[in-house]
């Protein structure tokens, strides 16, 4: 989908203002991408600046829907933006204030992980605008009134792909491969057991987790180690919710002659003819909303959830990247799409 980005060393800033951040960052080597070039419009001042996640722009994923809703805005409204790569758990909070001293309109910070970062980020700089993806609020609720987060309902895209895989599976046996153990993870993982067994309640569903830091989402060789195992257990369909880790169950599945579903956006040119279906986990929509209220005076603190009833999230079932998807199966997943829209049917999200 898109290349790596270009990489350089951040300038350091001259202003009397920010010589505190100067000095924080003076010490670190933060990759950042050159902008593309301005479309100039209505909305050319308003400047978003975003932070990708571990894994970074190129991962054919989350980062890179990430990247399609602020170019898409780019694009569409004439904002400039600039991203960052952190290399390091060291850099996020450091990016973060980069941006929010140069006195952006909104800063977005792309994954749960930038969470406690953006937290007190936004507390520190209370006149700028801030937006984080899945993000996670804290214990006690109180989310600073500069920050909006964004979360999903990703158990439901997770159930639908379930019921495709437990329609179309041949030995009655699945396999999901996890990227870091946490609740976000978790809830792929339940709803994707939920609609496996929805439609084939005497299946088997293998679950294995790559680690319990931000490497396991950029870990290929363990994604393939651990596909490998299920495929050799009995699993022929293997869903994965683990970022980069991810591209290596592909590997396996594609060498061993089992089928993949991809995770966050559509996945099959990764490995065609391999990956049946992918969860789309629309982050470019969130991405993209958030920049354009805020673009237009009109940006909302606190937290806003999508899901399948808005679009926010669905699975890959059109084109001929699902050729791979029985039309039987499609009328399924179509039915309980229905249901979960409606209430009927509530996808568990937690352990």
């Amino acid at each position: 989908m898109f290349g790596a980005p270009q990489r350089g060393t951040l300038m350091r800033l001259v202003h009397a203002t920010v010589a505190a951040v100067v000095l924080a960052l003076s010490t670190l080597a933060l990759p950042a991408s050159a902008p593309p070039p301005p479309v100039h419009g209505a909305l050319s001042h308003i400047r978003v600046g975003l932070v990708f996640d571990v894994g970074g722009r190129g991962d054919k994923s989350f980062n890179d829907a990430a990247f399609e809703g602020i170019d898409r805005a780019r694009r569409e409204l004439g904002i400039v933006m600039e991203m960052l790569e952190p290399s390091g758990a060291e850099d996020r909070e450091a990016a973060l204030r980069l941006f929010a001293a140069r006195g952006f309109d909104l800063v977005v910070g792309v994954g749960f992980i930038f969470s406690a970062d953006i937290n007190v980020v936004a507390r520190d700089f209370p006149s700028a605008k801030f937006a984080c993806v899945d993000y996670a609020p804290p214990r006690d609720g109180n989310i600073p009134q500069n920050l909006r987060g964004l979360s999903f309902r990703e158990e439901e895209g997770s159930f639908l792909v379930g019921v495709v895989a437990g329609s179309q599976t041949s030995s009655r046996q699945v396999g999901f491969v996890g990227g870091m153990d946490i609740p976000l993870i978790h809830r792929f993982e339940l709803g994707y057991r939920a609609g496996v067994l929805a439609v084939c309640p005497d299946c088997r569903v293998h679950v294995t987790y790559a680690g319990t830091t931000p490497d396991a989402f950029r870990d290929p060789a363990r994604g393939e180690a651990i596909a490998t195992s299920q495929i050799s257990a009995g699993a022929d369909i293997l869903y994965h919710a683990a970022g980069m880790t991810g591209h290596g169950v592909f590997e396996a599945a594609h060498d061993l002659g089992a089928k993949a579903i991809g995770v966050d956006s559509d996945q099959y040119d990764e490995m065609p003819g391999t990956v049946l279906t992918s969860m789309v986990k629309r982050v470019d929509v969130a991405v993209y909303d958030a920049i354009s209220s805020t673009a237009q005076g009109a940006f909302r603190a606190g937290m806003t959830s999508f899901g399948v009833a808005d679009g926010g999230i669905g699975y890959v079932s059109e084109g001929p990247h699902a050729l791979g998807i029985l039309a039987e199966t499609r009328v399924k997943v179509a039915e309980f799409a229905g249901r979960i829209e409606s209430g009927a049917v509530r996808v568990p999200s937690v352990k």
